[in-house]
């Protein structure tokens, strides 16, 4: 991991893309976290009933299979957006100017495809648990309380499908920033030193950003 990134931005109709869809992956990144804290809470709720009335949570696993979707899908693109996802920091850290955004642009370039893919894949896999005409229009349900599976795979291309839009956007920034040599591209994340993290930090509790 890179550490944390600034996007930058300006008038250009990639940077207005880029800031209309920001707004979209903290919205999912926002449902993401408030499923932590909705499973934190069904944790709480299984225990104690568990431990004062010996009865724990009905469905508490089935609960738990369709929270962890959310959890692990919703905030991947806020978090491609600001370059936190793992990156080789040993290869980077040596390139500058046109080089560095060749390497992250093929990169980038790999996780759009596999993103593709992955979109493809499991939009059939909901598909096959989806059907009008069975009981709450699902094929297959949980274990214990029946519950239907197909919102907990639904939301995997969904995700998944924010987070292409996410990559082809920067492939975008990284395109222009080939061709034009720029070395402050929009759109796309800049990774920072210790300083500016320290100074962004700093901007950040005082209220400056």
């Amino acid at each position: 991991m890179a550490g944390s990134a600034a996007v930058l931005t300006d008038d250009s109709l990639l940077s207005r893309l880029d800031r209309r869809l920001v707004k979209l992956e903290h919205f999912m990144a926002v449902i993401a976290g408030l499923a932590v804290f909705g499973l934190m809470v069904l944790a709480v709720i299984s225990v104690s009933g568990r431990n004062l009335f010996n009865e724990p949570l009905p469905g508490y696993v089935d609960w738990i299979q369709q929270f962890m979707p959310l959890i692990a899908f919703m905030g991947i693109s806020f978090v491609q957006r600001d370059g936190g996802h793992i990156r080789m920091d040993i290869v980077v850290s040596h390139l500058k100017g046109r080089p560095l955004w060749v390497f992250e642009f093929l990169t980038t370039f790999l996780i759009f495809a596999l993103m593709v893919l992955l979109v493809w894949g499991t939009w059939a896999h909901f598909d096959r648990s989806f059907d009008f005409s069975k009981p709450m229009w699902s094929r297959d349900s949980t274990i214990d309380i029946g519950l239907p599976i197909w919102p907990a795979k639904l939301l995997a291309p969904v995700a998944f499908s924010v987070l292409c839009l996410r990559t082809f956007l920067q492939l975008v920034g990284y395109a222009r920033a080939i061709v034009s040599g720029t070395d402050r591209p929009v759109a796309v994340p800049m990774i920072q030193s210790a300083a500016e993290q320290a100074a962004a930090e700093a901007d950040h509790i005082e209220g400056r950003d």
